[in-house]
């Protein structure tokens, strides 16, 4: 098993662990519905996607997903409040163009919601950014500046901070060390590089 695989294993099973079996959940940037399928298969969930990419859509099709192409905002406004038992955003939320009014819709529209993201505080890239001087490429940050997609990169205490500011509950927290794997107790916005959010209003 590749370590890109791996990870992506880990980041399913901590998602997979706060979903509740038989309930109706929403992927929010779904790809090509890895997450989807892991949920449909090991909690029998009533599930669709939505993603902007069509042939993210199409592979997801293939997969016997529901899922739709197009903005995932206003798909979200066609459903009315709380229809969802769960809205997922992993992976996501670093490159959308106004992640707060997808955060605050998703909360609209879902019981609860669950975010994860890479944690651009990590050590790692802090200190690459002061030696080198330029964007940091690794596993995670595959692409140069110039090839890279609109991103807003975001650190633990960013997200904690936003929470707060906007008076949203967080109900559960995980944050994993640089391996995306060990838990990661202690100074997680210097020491974890992956950081999963669970999230009410």
């Amino acid at each position: 098993m590749s370590r890109l695989v791996e990870k992506r294993t880990v980041d399913m099973q901590i998602i997979g662990d706060w979903v509740e079996p038989g309930t109706r959940v929403l992927d929010l940037g779904c790809g090509q519905g890895a997450l989807l399928d892991y949920l449909v298969q090991t909690k029998q969930v009533a599930a669709v996607g939505v993603d902007l990419d069509f042939t993210r859509i199409t592979a997801c099709v293939r997969r016997g997903l529901s899922a739709y192409q197009g903005d995932m905002t206003e798909f979200m406004r066609a459903f009315p409040a709380k229809h969802f038992d769960r809205v997922i955003c992993s992976r996501t939320v670093h490159e959308l163009a106004d992640p707060a009014a997808v955060i605050l819709e998703a909360l609209r529209v879902g019981r609860a919601l669950t975010v994860g993201f890479v944690n651009h505080g990590f050590w790692k890239n802090r200190l690459n950014t002061l030696l080198q001087g330029r964007k940091i490429r690794n596993e995670v940050y595959t692409t140069d500046w110039y090839e890279s997609r609109p991103a807003n990169p975001v650190t633990i205490a960013d997200f904690e901070s936003f929470c707060a500011t906007k008076e949203i509950r967080i109900a559960r927290r995980a944050h994993l060390a640089g391996n995306w794997r060990t838990p990661c107790p202690t100074a997680p916005n210097l020491l974890a590089g992956y950081a999963l959010y669970d999230l009410a209003k």
